[in-house]
Protein backbone atom coordinates (compact mmCIF):
# COMPACT_ATOMS: atom_id res chain seq x y z
CA UNK A 1 0.00 0.00 0.00
CA UNK A 2 2.86 2.36 0.16
CA UNK A 3 4.69 1.66 -3.29
CA UNK A 4 5.86 -1.48 -1.95
CA UNK A 5 4.48 -4.99 -1.05
CA UNK A 6 1.39 -7.07 -2.06
CA UNK A 7 -0.74 -6.86 -5.10
CA UNK A 8 -4.05 -6.37 -3.32
CA UNK A 9 -6.24 -6.85 -6.66
CA UNK A 10 -6.07 -10.92 -6.99
CA UNK A 11 -3.48 -13.39 -7.73
CA UNK A 12 -0.39 -12.68 -10.18
CA UNK A 13 -0.39 -14.87 -13.40
CA UNK A 14 2.90 -14.54 -15.62
CA UNK A 15 5.21 -11.52 -15.33
CA UNK A 16 6.40 -11.44 -19.36
CA UNK A 17 9.93 -10.81 -19.89
CA UNK A 18 11.18 -6.98 -20.21
CA UNK A 19 13.20 -6.20 -23.56
CA UNK A 20 16.71 -6.61 -23.98
CA UNK A 21 17.54 -2.95 -24.38
CA UNK A 22 15.77 -2.30 -21.51
CA UNK A 23 17.80 -3.63 -18.77
CA UNK A 24 21.87 -3.54 -17.89
CA UNK A 25 22.85 -7.21 -18.12
CA UNK A 26 25.17 -8.33 -15.23
CA UNK A 27 28.23 -9.40 -15.20
CA UNK A 28 29.35 -12.82 -14.91
CA UNK A 29 31.21 -13.83 -11.91
CA UNK A 30 33.97 -16.59 -12.67
CA UNK A 31 32.20 -16.99 -15.73
CA UNK A 32 28.94 -18.33 -14.54
CA UNK A 33 25.36 -16.25 -14.18
CA UNK A 34 25.35 -14.44 -10.75
CA UNK A 35 23.30 -15.41 -7.98
CA UNK A 36 21.05 -13.29 -6.59
CA UNK A 37 18.72 -14.58 -3.61
CA UNK A 38 15.43 -12.00 -2.58
CA UNK A 39 14.60 -12.63 1.35
CA UNK A 40 10.73 -11.14 2.07
CA UNK A 41 9.24 -12.62 5.15
CA UNK A 42 5.67 -13.05 3.85
CA UNK A 43 4.89 -15.97 1.51
CA UNK A 44 6.08 -14.62 -1.92
CA UNK A 45 3.80 -15.88 -4.37
CA UNK A 46 1.46 -12.62 -4.73
CA UNK A 47 3.35 -10.21 -3.88
CA UNK A 48 4.15 -7.61 -7.36
CA UNK A 49 7.59 -5.80 -6.25
CA UNK A 50 9.40 -9.09 -5.19
CA UNK A 51 8.31 -10.96 -8.36
CA UNK A 52 8.85 -8.12 -10.15
CA UNK A 53 12.32 -7.67 -9.47
CA UNK A 54 13.20 -11.37 -9.19
CA UNK A 55 12.08 -11.43 -12.82
CA UNK A 56 14.17 -8.28 -14.06
CA UNK A 57 17.16 -9.65 -12.71
CA UNK A 58 16.55 -12.92 -14.08
CA UNK A 59 16.03 -11.28 -17.63
CA UNK A 60 19.40 -9.25 -16.95
CA UNK A 61 21.56 -12.57 -16.75
CA UNK A 62 20.75 -13.59 -13.27
CA UNK A 63 20.07 -17.00 -11.42
CA UNK A 64 17.51 -16.41 -8.48
CA UNK A 65 16.03 -17.66 -5.83
CA UNK A 66 13.44 -15.88 -3.41
CA UNK A 67 13.26 -17.20 -0.07
CA UNK A 68 9.56 -16.43 1.67
CA UNK A 69 7.48 -17.83 4.29
CA UNK A 70 4.47 -20.12 4.79
CA UNK A 71 2.79 -18.86 7.25
CA UNK A 72 0.94 -20.88 9.60
CA UNK A 73 -3.01 -21.34 8.67
CA UNK A 74 -2.51 -19.61 5.20
CA UNK A 75 -3.06 -23.12 3.82
CA UNK A 76 0.53 -22.25 1.31
CA UNK A 77 2.47 -25.51 1.78
CA UNK A 78 6.60 -24.89 2.95
CA UNK A 79 9.11 -26.07 0.51
CA UNK A 80 10.27 -25.26 -3.01
CA UNK A 81 7.71 -24.38 -5.49
CA UNK A 82 7.75 -22.09 -8.69
CA UNK A 83 5.88 -19.13 -9.73
CA UNK A 84 3.70 -19.25 -12.87
CA UNK A 85 6.86 -17.41 -15.03
CA UNK A 86 9.27 -19.96 -13.92
CA UNK A 87 10.73 -18.15 -10.69
CA UNK A 88 11.90 -20.50 -8.19
CA UNK A 89 11.04 -19.85 -4.68
CA UNK A 90 11.32 -21.34 -1.49
CA UNK A 91 8.80 -21.35 1.25
CA UNK A 92 10.61 -21.42 4.91
CA UNK A 93 8.40 -23.84 7.20
CA UNK A 94 6.32 -21.38 10.07
CA UNK A 95 7.89 -22.30 13.64
CA UNK A 96 4.71 -24.40 15.27
CA UNK A 97 5.32 -24.27 18.96
CA UNK A 98 2.72 -27.16 19.77
CA UNK A 99 4.29 -29.82 17.40
CA UNK A 100 8.00 -28.49 18.86
CA UNK A 101 6.80 -27.93 22.75
CA UNK A 102 3.85 -30.06 22.77
CA UNK A 103 3.70 -30.69 26.98
CA UNK A 104 4.19 -27.10 27.09
CA UNK A 105 2.04 -26.07 24.59
CA UNK A 106 -0.49 -28.21 26.35
CA UNK A 107 -0.24 -26.69 30.25
CA UNK A 108 -0.31 -23.15 28.66
CA UNK A 109 -3.14 -24.10 26.69
CA UNK A 110 -5.07 -25.13 30.22
CA UNK A 111 -3.83 -22.46 31.51
CA UNK A 112 -5.94 -20.37 29.24
CA UNK A 113 -8.69 -21.98 29.46
CA UNK A 114 -8.48 -23.89 26.15
CA UNK A 115 -8.69 -27.89 25.32
CA UNK A 116 -4.99 -29.09 25.57
CA UNK A 117 -5.27 -31.44 22.91
CA UNK A 118 -7.07 -29.17 20.43
CA UNK A 119 -6.33 -25.40 21.41
CA UNK A 120 -10.28 -24.82 21.17
CA UNK A 121 -11.93 -22.47 23.73
CA UNK A 122 -13.41 -24.26 26.73
CA UNK A 123 -16.38 -22.72 28.03
CA UNK A 124 -18.33 -23.87 30.95
CA UNK A 125 -20.72 -25.76 28.16
CA UNK A 126 -17.92 -27.27 26.26
CA UNK A 127 -16.76 -28.60 29.25
CA UNK A 128 -20.77 -30.10 29.56
CA UNK A 129 -20.76 -31.24 26.59
CA UNK A 130 -16.78 -32.53 25.04
CA UNK A 131 -17.65 -33.02 21.73
CA UNK A 132 -18.69 -29.36 20.66
CA UNK A 133 -15.18 -27.26 20.24
CA UNK A 134 -14.76 -24.47 18.34
CA UNK A 135 -12.09 -24.07 15.91
CA UNK A 136 -8.21 -22.73 17.14
CA UNK A 137 -8.23 -19.39 15.41
CA UNK A 138 -4.05 -19.00 16.33
CA UNK A 139 -1.88 -16.29 17.60
CA UNK A 140 -3.00 -12.95 17.59
CA UNK A 141 -2.71 -10.89 13.96
CA UNK A 142 0.90 -8.66 14.53
CA UNK A 143 -1.01 -5.67 14.75
CA UNK A 144 -3.87 -6.82 17.48
CA UNK A 145 -3.18 -6.53 21.30
CA UNK A 146 -4.97 -8.96 23.57
CA UNK A 147 -7.27 -7.59 25.66
CA UNK A 148 -8.79 -8.69 29.05
CA UNK A 149 -10.85 -6.47 31.53
CA UNK A 150 -9.10 -5.89 34.52
CA UNK A 151 -12.16 -7.07 36.26
CA UNK A 152 -9.58 -8.56 39.15
CA UNK A 153 -5.48 -8.86 39.89
CA UNK A 154 -5.49 -13.00 38.23
CA UNK A 155 -7.54 -11.31 35.08
CA UNK A 156 -5.25 -8.58 34.71
CA UNK A 157 -2.09 -10.44 35.40
CA UNK A 158 -3.45 -13.62 32.52
CA UNK A 159 -3.96 -10.68 30.36
CA UNK A 160 -0.45 -9.04 30.48
CA UNK A 161 0.98 -13.08 30.90
CA UNK A 162 -1.27 -13.92 27.34
CA UNK A 163 0.39 -10.27 25.07
CA UNK A 164 3.77 -11.39 26.30
CA UNK A 165 2.89 -14.68 24.76
CA UNK A 166 1.60 -13.35 21.80
CA UNK A 167 5.31 -10.65 21.16
CA UNK A 168 7.18 -13.50 21.86
CA UNK A 169 5.59 -15.86 19.77
CA UNK A 170 6.19 -13.19 16.57
CA UNK A 171 9.54 -12.82 17.38
CA UNK A 172 10.19 -16.46 17.50
CA UNK A 173 8.40 -17.14 13.99
CA UNK A 174 10.40 -14.19 12.49
CA UNK A 175 13.74 -15.47 14.51
CA UNK A 176 12.69 -19.15 13.11
CA UNK A 177 12.43 -17.23 9.50
CA UNK A 178 15.85 -16.31 9.50
CA UNK A 179 17.66 -19.70 10.43
CA UNK A 180 15.36 -21.29 7.51
CA UNK A 181 16.74 -18.80 5.13
CA UNK A 182 19.94 -18.51 6.19
CA UNK A 183 19.85 -22.02 5.88
CA UNK A 184 18.19 -22.28 2.63
CA UNK A 185 20.58 -19.35 1.00
CA UNK A 186 23.67 -20.70 1.92
CA UNK A 187 22.92 -24.06 -0.17
CA UNK A 188 22.07 -21.62 -3.03
CA UNK A 189 25.40 -19.32 -2.38
CA UNK A 190 24.55 -16.27 -3.59
CA UNK A 191 26.58 -13.37 -4.78
CA UNK A 192 24.20 -10.92 -3.59
CA UNK A 193 21.44 -11.13 -0.87
CA UNK A 194 18.15 -8.82 -1.67
CA UNK A 195 16.61 -7.97 1.86
CA UNK A 196 12.99 -7.18 1.13
CA UNK A 197 12.00 -4.80 4.09
CA UNK A 198 13.69 -4.50 7.51
CA UNK A 199 12.44 -7.21 8.83
CA UNK A 200 15.03 -9.19 6.34
CA UNK A 201 17.99 -7.56 7.48
CA UNK A 202 19.18 -9.89 9.80
CA UNK A 203 19.59 -13.16 7.82
CA UNK A 204 21.13 -10.63 4.91
CA UNK A 205 23.91 -9.42 6.86
CA UNK A 206 24.80 -13.05 8.05
CA UNK A 207 24.70 -14.24 5.12
CA UNK A 208 27.39 -11.33 4.01
CA UNK A 209 29.21 -11.86 7.21
CA UNK A 210 29.52 -15.58 6.31
CA UNK A 211 30.31 -16.33 2.59
CA UNK A 212 30.99 -12.67 2.09
CA UNK A 213 27.56 -11.50 -0.19
CA UNK A 214 26.72 -7.95 -1.41
CA UNK A 215 23.72 -7.06 0.31
CA UNK A 216 21.28 -4.66 -1.37
CA UNK A 217 18.46 -3.16 1.12
CA UNK A 218 14.46 -2.58 -0.57
CA UNK A 219 12.97 -0.42 1.77
CA UNK A 220 9.42 -1.20 0.54
CA UNK A 221 8.05 1.74 3.06
CA UNK A 222 9.45 3.80 5.83
CA UNK A 223 10.58 0.77 8.02
CA UNK A 224 10.72 2.59 10.99
CA UNK A 225 8.09 4.73 10.95
CA UNK A 226 5.37 2.37 9.54
CA UNK A 227 1.53 1.44 10.85
CA UNK A 228 2.21 -0.96 13.43
CA UNK A 229 0.73 -1.23 17.28
CA UNK A 230 1.80 1.78 19.42
CA UNK A 231 2.47 -0.21 22.69
CA UNK A 232 5.86 -1.64 21.66
CA UNK A 233 8.85 -1.24 23.60
CA UNK A 234 11.30 -3.36 22.62
CA UNK A 235 10.45 -4.31 19.18
CA UNK A 236 11.34 -0.33 18.02
CA UNK A 237 14.49 0.07 19.43
CA UNK A 238 15.95 -3.69 17.70
CA UNK A 239 14.22 -2.20 14.14
CA UNK A 240 16.01 0.51 14.45
CA UNK A 241 19.65 -0.68 15.56
CA UNK A 242 19.11 -3.30 13.24
CA UNK A 243 18.27 -0.85 9.90
CA UNK A 244 21.29 1.50 11.05
CA UNK A 245 23.60 -1.76 10.72
CA UNK A 246 21.95 -2.97 7.70
CA UNK A 247 22.19 -0.03 6.05
CA UNK A 248 25.64 0.88 6.80
CA UNK A 249 26.63 -2.92 5.57
CA UNK A 250 24.63 -2.51 2.48
CA UNK A 251 26.48 -2.53 -0.77
CA UNK A 252 22.91 -1.38 -2.33
CA UNK A 253 19.93 1.07 -1.16
CA UNK A 254 16.60 0.71 -3.15
CA UNK A 255 13.50 2.39 -2.37
CA UNK A 256 10.47 3.55 -3.70
CA UNK A 257 9.25 7.21 -3.20
CA UNK A 258 11.67 10.55 -3.47
CA UNK A 259 10.52 11.45 0.01
CA UNK A 260 11.41 7.94 1.90
CA UNK A 261 15.06 7.87 -0.23
CA UNK A 262 15.59 11.52 1.42
CA UNK A 263 14.80 10.24 4.40
CA UNK A 264 17.24 7.79 4.48
CA UNK A 265 20.11 9.24 3.47
CA UNK A 266 19.39 12.67 5.60
CA UNK A 267 18.95 9.52 8.99
CA UNK A 268 21.86 7.77 8.20
CA UNK A 269 24.01 10.12 6.15
CA UNK A 270 24.44 8.56 3.47
CA UNK A 271 26.83 9.70 0.77
CA UNK A 272 24.85 8.57 -2.18
CA UNK A 273 21.40 8.69 -2.04
CA UNK A 274 19.45 5.49 -2.28
CA UNK A 275 18.24 4.64 -5.93
CA UNK A 276 14.96 5.12 -6.55
CA UNK A 277 12.55 2.42 -8.17
CA UNK A 278 9.16 3.05 -7.81
CA UNK A 279 6.49 0.10 -7.57
CA UNK A 280 4.88 0.80 -10.86
CA UNK A 281 3.41 -2.00 -12.63
CA UNK A 282 4.54 -3.52 -15.67
CA UNK A 283 2.45 -1.53 -18.23
CA UNK A 284 1.19 -3.97 -21.31
CA UNK A 285 0.28 -2.37 -24.10
CA UNK A 286 -1.30 0.50 -25.07
CA UNK A 287 -3.75 2.39 -22.25
CA UNK A 288 -7.86 0.51 -22.85
CA UNK A 289 -9.93 2.08 -24.55
CA UNK A 290 -13.29 3.41 -21.93
CA UNK A 291 -15.32 0.64 -23.31
CA UNK A 292 -13.55 -2.37 -23.11
CA UNK A 293 -13.99 -1.72 -19.66
CA UNK A 294 -15.82 -3.80 -17.20
CA UNK A 295 -17.12 -1.91 -13.80
CA UNK A 296 -20.44 -1.22 -15.53
CA UNK A 297 -20.52 -5.34 -16.21
CA UNK A 298 -19.38 -6.12 -12.79
CA UNK A 299 -21.84 -3.69 -11.02
CA UNK A 300 -24.64 -3.26 -13.13
CA UNK A 301 -24.63 0.34 -13.51
CA UNK A 302 -25.17 2.00 -16.90
CA UNK A 303 -23.83 4.67 -19.63
CA UNK A 304 -25.80 7.38 -17.50
CA UNK A 305 -23.85 6.84 -14.45
CA UNK A 306 -20.82 7.99 -13.15
CA UNK A 307 -18.50 6.17 -11.34
CA UNK A 308 -15.40 6.89 -9.17
CA UNK A 309 -13.56 3.90 -8.72
CA UNK A 310 -10.93 2.55 -5.96
CA UNK A 311 -8.50 -0.25 -6.38
CA UNK A 312 -6.42 -1.98 -3.72
CA UNK A 313 -7.25 -3.04 -0.34
CA UNK A 314 -10.75 -2.61 0.86
CA UNK A 315 -9.20 -1.67 4.56
CA UNK A 316 -8.88 1.17 7.45
CA UNK A 317 -6.02 4.34 6.27
CA UNK A 318 -7.36 4.25 2.42
CA UNK A 319 -9.87 7.30 2.84
CA UNK A 320 -12.40 4.62 2.36
CA UNK A 321 -15.19 6.42 5.14
CA UNK A 322 -14.52 9.81 3.94
CA UNK A 323 -14.76 8.97 0.29
CA UNK A 324 -18.47 7.18 1.29
CA UNK A 325 -19.27 10.48 2.74
CA UNK A 326 -18.18 12.85 -0.05
CA UNK A 327 -21.10 10.62 -1.91
CA UNK A 328 -23.51 12.25 0.05
CA UNK A 329 -22.70 15.69 -1.73
CA UNK A 330 -21.96 14.56 -5.37
CA UNK A 331 -25.55 14.14 -7.56
CA UNK A 332 -27.52 10.65 -7.38
CA UNK A 333 -25.55 9.53 -10.28
CA UNK A 334 -22.26 9.24 -9.10
CA UNK A 335 -21.17 6.04 -7.44
CA UNK A 336 -18.35 4.37 -5.77
CA UNK A 337 -17.04 1.16 -7.23
CA UNK A 338 -14.51 -0.88 -5.04
CA UNK A 339 -12.53 -3.01 -7.11
CA UNK A 340 -10.07 -5.39 -4.95
CA UNK A 341 -10.66 -7.51 -1.33
CA UNK A 342 -11.29 -6.36 2.22
CA UNK A 343 -12.19 -8.34 5.84
CA UNK A 344 -15.56 -9.01 6.12
CA UNK A 345 -15.45 -6.94 9.11
CA UNK A 346 -14.41 -3.82 7.75
CA UNK A 347 -16.41 -4.25 4.50
CA UNK A 348 -19.75 -4.84 6.35
CA UNK A 349 -18.93 -2.06 8.31
CA UNK A 350 -18.32 0.29 5.23
CA UNK A 351 -21.50 -0.37 3.52
CA UNK A 352 -23.56 0.36 7.14
CA UNK A 353 -21.83 3.52 7.09
CA UNK A 354 -22.81 4.08 3.48
CA UNK A 355 -26.60 3.22 4.91
CA UNK A 356 -26.75 4.75 7.66
CA UNK A 357 -25.51 8.21 5.45
CA UNK A 358 -28.38 7.17 2.78
CA UNK A 359 -25.56 5.95 -0.12
CA UNK A 360 -25.53 2.21 0.23
CA UNK A 361 -27.00 1.91 -3.25
CA UNK A 362 -23.94 3.58 -4.56
CA UNK A 363 -21.43 2.01 -3.12
CA UNK A 364 -20.40 -1.01 -5.31
CA UNK A 365 -18.12 -4.42 -4.68
CA UNK A 366 -16.88 -5.14 -7.78
CA UNK A 367 -14.59 -7.84 -6.61
CA UNK A 368 -10.86 -8.94 -7.57
CA UNK A 369 -8.78 -9.60 -10.87
CA UNK A 370 -5.44 -10.91 -11.28
CA UNK A 371 -3.46 -7.26 -11.37
CA UNK A 372 -2.43 -7.14 -15.07
CA UNK A 373 -6.11 -7.32 -15.49
CA UNK A 374 -6.68 -4.38 -13.21
CA UNK A 375 -6.52 -0.98 -15.89
CA UNK A 376 -8.37 -2.71 -18.21
CA UNK A 377 -11.17 -3.50 -16.05
CA UNK A 378 -11.05 0.01 -14.28
CA UNK A 379 -10.56 1.79 -18.03
CA UNK A 380 -14.65 2.58 -18.02
CA UNK A 381 -14.47 4.48 -14.41
CA UNK A 382 -14.92 8.58 -14.84
CA UNK A 383 -12.26 8.94 -11.98
CA UNK A 384 -10.13 7.13 -10.25
CA UNK A 385 -9.72 8.38 -6.45
CA UNK A 386 -6.07 7.70 -4.65
CA UNK A 387 -6.68 8.54 -1.14
CA UNK A 388 -3.55 7.30 1.57
CA UNK A 389 -4.57 8.75 5.63
CA UNK A 390 -0.91 9.99 6.36
CA UNK A 391 -1.41 8.30 10.25
CA UNK A 392 2.16 7.58 10.19
CA UNK A 393 5.25 9.08 8.26
CA UNK A 394 5.36 6.06 5.97
CA UNK A 395 1.82 6.74 4.58
CA UNK A 396 2.24 10.31 4.46
CA UNK A 397 5.36 9.33 2.02
CA UNK A 398 4.04 6.36 0.13
CA UNK A 399 3.82 6.23 -3.87
CA UNK A 400 0.57 3.53 -3.98
CA UNK A 401 0.41 1.07 -6.55
CA UNK A 402 -3.11 2.38 -7.38
CA UNK A 403 -1.68 5.76 -8.69
CA UNK A 404 -0.03 3.85 -11.54
CA UNK A 405 -2.57 1.61 -12.17
CA UNK A 406 -5.47 3.93 -12.56
CA UNK A 407 -3.18 6.24 -14.80
CA UNK A 408 -2.38 2.99 -16.84
CA UNK A 409 -6.43 2.56 -17.44
CA UNK A 410 -6.30 5.75 -18.64
CA UNK A 411 -8.47 7.75 -15.92
CA UNK A 412 -8.35 11.24 -14.29
CA UNK A 413 -6.97 11.10 -10.85
CA UNK A 414 -8.49 12.45 -7.59
CA UNK A 415 -5.29 11.97 -5.07
CA UNK A 416 -4.98 13.33 -1.20
CA UNK A 417 -2.29 15.76 -1.31
CA UNK A 418 0.59 13.44 -0.04
CA UNK A 419 3.97 15.10 -0.93
CA UNK A 420 4.67 12.14 -3.45
CA UNK A 421 1.79 10.99 -4.99
CA UNK A 422 0.33 14.84 -5.28
CA UNK A 423 3.77 15.33 -7.21
CA UNK A 424 3.26 13.01 -9.87
CA UNK A 425 -0.36 14.16 -10.34
CA UNK A 426 1.13 17.54 -10.94
CA UNK A 427 3.92 17.03 -12.88
CA UNK A 428 1.94 14.91 -15.47
CA UNK A 429 -1.36 16.87 -15.13
CA UNK A 430 -3.59 13.42 -14.96
CA UNK A 431 -6.33 15.18 -11.92
CA UNK A 432 -6.64 17.26 -9.29
CA UNK A 433 -4.64 17.21 -5.67
CA UNK A 434 -7.21 17.96 -2.51
CA UNK A 435 -6.24 18.52 0.83
CA UNK A 436 -7.44 15.93 2.90
CA UNK A 437 -8.88 17.38 5.78
CA UNK A 438 -12.81 17.06 4.95
CA UNK A 439 -15.58 14.97 3.14
CA UNK A 440 -16.35 18.18 1.29
CA UNK A 441 -13.09 18.79 -0.12
CA UNK A 442 -12.75 15.76 -1.53
CA UNK A 443 -16.38 15.71 -3.43
CA UNK A 444 -15.32 19.35 -3.97
CA UNK A 445 -12.38 17.48 -6.36
CA UNK A 446 -14.29 14.72 -7.78
CA UNK A 447 -16.97 17.39 -8.98
CA UNK A 448 -13.95 19.34 -10.81
CA UNK A 449 -12.39 16.11 -12.78
CA UNK A 450 -16.06 14.92 -13.66
CA UNK A 451 -16.88 18.15 -14.75
CA UNK A 452 -14.42 18.46 -17.56
CA UNK A 453 -12.89 14.97 -17.36
CA UNK A 454 -11.29 14.89 -21.18
CA UNK A 455 -7.88 15.89 -20.84
CA UNK A 456 -7.18 14.70 -17.58
CA UNK A 457 -7.44 11.23 -19.36
CA UNK A 458 -5.66 11.94 -22.20
CA UNK A 459 -2.85 12.92 -20.07
CA UNK A 460 -3.07 9.90 -18.08
CA UNK A 461 -2.83 8.14 -21.32
CA UNK A 462 0.47 9.84 -22.58
CA UNK A 463 1.57 9.55 -18.70
CA UNK A 464 1.41 5.78 -18.90
CA UNK A 465 4.06 5.99 -21.42
CA UNK A 466 6.68 7.04 -19.18
CA UNK A 467 4.92 5.30 -16.16
CA UNK A 468 6.38 1.79 -16.62
CA UNK A 469 8.36 -0.94 -15.01
CA UNK A 470 10.30 -0.81 -17.81
CA UNK A 471 12.20 1.99 -17.20
CA UNK A 472 11.91 1.21 -13.08
CA UNK A 473 13.76 -2.04 -14.21
CA UNK A 474 16.72 0.08 -15.68
CA UNK A 475 17.43 1.99 -12.27
CA UNK A 476 17.67 -1.87 -10.73
CA UNK A 477 19.58 -3.57 -13.09
CA UNK A 478 22.18 -0.87 -13.26
CA UNK A 479 22.71 -0.56 -9.57
CA UNK A 480 23.66 -4.87 -9.80
CA UNK A 481 25.99 -4.03 -11.99
CA UNK A 482 27.71 -1.59 -10.14
CA UNK A 483 27.73 -3.82 -6.76
CA UNK A 484 28.50 -7.27 -8.75
CA UNK A 485 31.40 -6.00 -10.31
CA UNK A 486 34.68 -7.32 -9.14
CA UNK A 487 32.77 -10.08 -7.16
CA UNK A 488 34.60 -13.47 -7.23
CA UNK A 489 33.64 -16.75 -6.01
CA UNK A 490 36.87 -17.12 -3.60
CA UNK A 491 35.88 -13.49 -1.70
Amino acid sequence: MTGQDTDETGPLPQVPPLPEDALVHLPDIDGRPPRVTLLVYRHPDTDSRVLKTAATLRDAGAEVLIIGSAPRGSGIPAGHATSPDGLPIYRAPDLDLVRSFSRAAGVWRRWRGRDPETGATRTAADQASPGEESADTGPAPRHTAVVVPPQSLPARTKALAVDAYMRAYQAGRLGYYWLGAVREARGFAPDAVHANDGNTLAPAMLLKALDGARVVYDSHELWLRRNVRQDRWLAPAVEAVTERLGVAMSDGIITVSPSIARWLQDSYRLRVAPTLVRNIPLREGAPPDPGAGRLRELTGLGPQDRIVSYVGGITSGRGLEETVEALTLLPDNVHLVLLGFGSREYVEGLLALAAEREVWERVHLAGQVPGPQVPQTLADADAAVVFVRPIVLSYLYSLPNKLFESIHAGLPIVAADLPDTAAVVREHGVGEVFDARTPAELAEAISDVLADPAAFRAASRRAAERLDWRFEARELTDLYARILRGVRRGR
